[in-house]
């Protein structure tokens, strides 16, 4: 048996000297995975046995490589829900909860609403507002095969829960397809996305570089995704309906170029995130 705190001092001091960010929040979350406790109960666990060591151990190497944290654990955290992670499937990261709460106040004044989450990924976005709108009808969209396979995870896992409230559907669709979902056309009272928006060529964590390439980068400047992400939206959308798109913070000035040629946005407004970063844009349908 050893101490817990001389496992974990341990352990963060080998994840500093890897680079990781976080190295203790990391070193507490890996022993809380092993243990199989929620974190907060390690202040009471005085020490850790040697199976959970040497399991804890297997963590360590990993993470220490750089994998993903989420990608070990198995899950990620997004608002209220955990979601399933893995290989395959871009990591939700904390930002992309803003956009949740871009739409939210549109959504309760809405009674049933429907909402379109386009380049869903792991479905964070589609399940968080199911999770917080009950009753809303909800479509997630995505085509990648890998991504895909966790969404349908997720949104599996959401629908057996005692908390499903709201309906969530599945398409396996290109978003570039101008043929996207005729009949919803005119009907859809918000639409999401957190589509790929990373310019090509720019410099990332290797962290990031475990998600899947095409979810992360997006041609040269970054926007090659985003005129058929609006030009959907704006499809779908009843007048007056709400668009949330999260975008690359030096793309912030090429999204609201995009929104305004397009013609069919009014009140469009660039959002920063917590962090005071551009960060993502809303706009209403004309």
């Amino acid at each position: 048996m050893t101490r817990t705190q001389d496992v974990l001092a341990s352990a963060s001091d080998r994840l500093a000297a890897a680079g990781v960010e976080s190295p203790r929040v990391d070193a507490e979350l890996l022993l809380a995975h092993v243990l199989d406790v929620p974190r907060p109960k390690l202040l009471i666990i005085d020490e850790v046995n040697e199976p959970a060591t040497h399991e804890l151990e297997g963590c360590l190497l990993r993470r220490i490589e750089r994998e993903p944290l989420q990608y070990i654990i198995g899950t990620a955290p997004f608002r209220h829900i955990e979601l399933a992670v893995g290989p395959g499937v871009f990591i939700p990261r904390p930002e992309t909860e803003l956009l949740v709460d871009a739409v939210l106040p549109a959504l309760r004044r809405i009674e049933r609403p429907v909402v379109v989450d386009l380049c869903s990924g792991s479905g964070a976005l589609a399940l968080a507002i199911a999770d917080e709108i009950p009753g809303s009808r909800v479509v997630a969209v995505e085509n990648s095969p890998e991504a895909v396979a966790w969404l349908r995870k997720n949104v599996m896992s959401y629908l057996v829960s005692a908390d499903a409230r709201s309906s969530v559907a599945i398409e396996t669709e290109d978003v570039t397809d101008p043929a996207l979902f005729p009949d919803l056309r005119g009907l859809v009272d918000v639409v999401v996305s957190n589509p790929p928006y990373v310019p090509a060529g720019t410099e990332i964590s290797p962290e990031v570089q475990a998600d899947p390439a095409e979810a992360v980068f997006s041609g040269e400047d970054g926007l090659e995704l985003t005129p058929s992400v609006i030009a959907r939206a704006a499809e779908l959308l009843k007048p007056g309906g709400v668009f949330a798109v999260e975008h690359d913070d030096s793309t912030q000035a090429g999204v609201l170029a995009l929104l305004a040629a397009d013609g069919r946005w009014r009140d469009i407004v660039p959002v920063r995130d917590l962090a005071d970063r551009p960060r993502s844009v809303t706009a209403l349908r004309r």
